[in-house]
């Protein structure tokens, strides 16, 4: 069971690491430091957009109109922490 835990630790660390990535690359992408003409940035943006926009998606359902201000990203990080949080609070259950 120690093994199902340390898993779903690395998952939530890859999902942490995808949502800082993107958004990152948004803030890059917006100050015009990087282009989405390039091949390689344009693979690695359409890519995580397409990894992440269905959870924005609902998270943007529930949260109301912020008039351009999108909260998606942080709505899922934080649910992403406290799902960690629970699960190290909960491990004696994987042991």
């Amino acid at each position: 069971m120690q093994s199902l835990f340390q898993i779903l630790m690395l998952v939530l660390d890859i999902i942490w690491f995808f949502i800082i990535a993107h958004v990152i690359m948004s803030w890059l992408i917006n100050f015009q430091v990087l282009n989405l003409r390039q091949q390689f940035v344009a693979q690695v943006w359409y890519g995580l957009n397409r990894l992440l926009e269905p959870i924005y998606s609902r998270v943007r359902q529930i949260l109301p109109p912020m008039s351009g201000i999108d909260l998606a990203p942080l709505v899922v990080l934080v649910a992403v922490y406290a799902l960690r949080i629970i699960l190290i609070n909960n491990a004696a259950a994987f042991y």
